[in-house]
C-alpha cells in the first residue's frame, strides 16, 4: 500500500534527520528501495534523496547500487541500528543524563547500546568505555575523545562481540559502577532473555564487575521471548525504554524495585 511521508523541515548537519530514519524505515520494510521511489514519497528532489544516501552510506547503514539502497548486511547489528532509529535515539539521549563527565562504564554490544556509546562520545568529556563490542569501539572511533577499552576473546562476526572464557577474564580486572545491556526481550516466566548463550554468557561475567546493571530496549521487546537468559531481575537497577512499554510490566519492575525511565516514542523530530 502506498503511503506519503510529507516534507520534512531543514535538520542539522551533525545529526541524523527525520528524513533519513524514514528512509530506513522504508528500507527495512521493503528490503530494496528506488531513488525515484523514494523521491515520490519522500515528496524531495532526487539529488536531496542521493544526499541523504551518502550520508546513510558514510555511516555504513547503507548500501548504495545503481538508482537504489539496500541495508547494509555485512552484519546484524546495522539491521537493528535501522529499525525504529529514531526512538532508539531517543532512549540513548535519556541515558546519557545519568552519565557524569569523568565515568568509568561497561556498556554491551546491542543498537541501543550503540547509540548509547556514540551519545556519550559526543556529550560527555573524560568517560572511559568498557565494552566486548567492536562493533561499539568502531562505531565512535572518530567521535569525540572518549577512551575506549575492548575485552579480549573469541570474536563472533556476526554480532561483533568479544566471548568466552578471555573477555571473563579481561573483564574481571575492572570494576565499575553501571553496566549498560541491551535485551532480546522480557516476559514474566523467563525474564530477560537473549539469543545467544555465548553472548548471555559475556553479559552475566560482565553483571559481575558492575555495581548497577541497566537495562536499555525499545519497548517492542516486552512483548519478545529469546532463547537463553539474560540476567537476573534482582541485579537489574534501572530500565530505560520508550512511553510503550506496556503498563503491567511497567508496575511489575516497579514493584521490584526497578527503575522505569522513558523516552516519549511520539515526539519524533519533524
Amino acid at each position: 500500500m502506498k503511503r506519503s511521508y510529507g516534507m520534512v523541515g531543514k535538520e542539522k548537519s551533525d545529526k541524523m534527520n527525520s528524513r533519513h530514519v524514514k528512509i530506513l524505515e522504508l528500507i527495512t520494510e521493503y528490503k530494496k528501495m528506488e531513488v525515484t521511489k523514494l523521491s515520490e514519497l519522500l515528496e524531495v528532489s532526487q539529488v536531496t534523496i542521493r544526499k541523504d544516501l551518502d550520508a546513510l552510506e558514510s555511516n555504513e547503514m547503507i548500501i548504495r547500487e545503481h538508482g537504489y539502497a539496500t541495508l547494509n548486511n555485512k552484519d546484524d547489528i546495522n539491521n537493528r541500528l535501522a529499525l525504529h532509529y529514531d526512538v532508539k535515539q531517543k532512549i540513548a539521549a535519556m541515558v546519557v543524563k545519568d552519565i557524569e563527565d569523568g565515568e568509568t562504564i561497561m556498556i554491551e554490544s546491542g543498537s541501543c547500546c550503540a547509540l548509547v556509546a556514540k551519545e556519550i562520545a559526543e556529550t560527555k568529556k573524560d568517560v572511559t568505555l568498557i565494552t566486548n563490542s567492536a562493533f561499539i569501539a568502531d562505531y565512535i572511533r572518530k567521535v569525540g575523545t572518549v577512551k575506549i577499552i575492548l575485552l579480549g576473546g573469541e570474536y563472533q562476526s556476526e554480532s561483533q562481540v568479544m566471548v568466552g572464557p578471555m573477555m571473563r577474564q579481561c573483564a574481571s580486572a575492572f570494576f565499575v559502577d553501571k553496566l549498560f545491556v541491551g535485551t532480546d526481550g522480557f516476559t514474566y516466566e523467563t525474564g530477560f532473555t537473549g539469543k545467544d548463550y555465548m553472548r548471555a554468557v559475556a553479559v552475566s561475567d560482565m553483571a559481575r564487575q558492575a555495581t548497577q546493571v541497566m537495562i536499555v530496549s525499545d519497548s517492542e521487546k516486552f512483548s519478545q521471548k529469546g532463547t537463553v537468559s539474560l540476567v537476573e531481575l534482582n541485579k537489574i537497577h534501572t530500565i530505560y525504554t520508550d512511553e510503550c512499554i506496556p503498563n503491567d510490566m511497567e508496575n511489575y519492575f516497579i514493584e521490584h524495585n526497578i527503575n522505569v525511565k522513558k523516552a516519549n516514542k511520539k515526539e519524533r523530530s519533524s
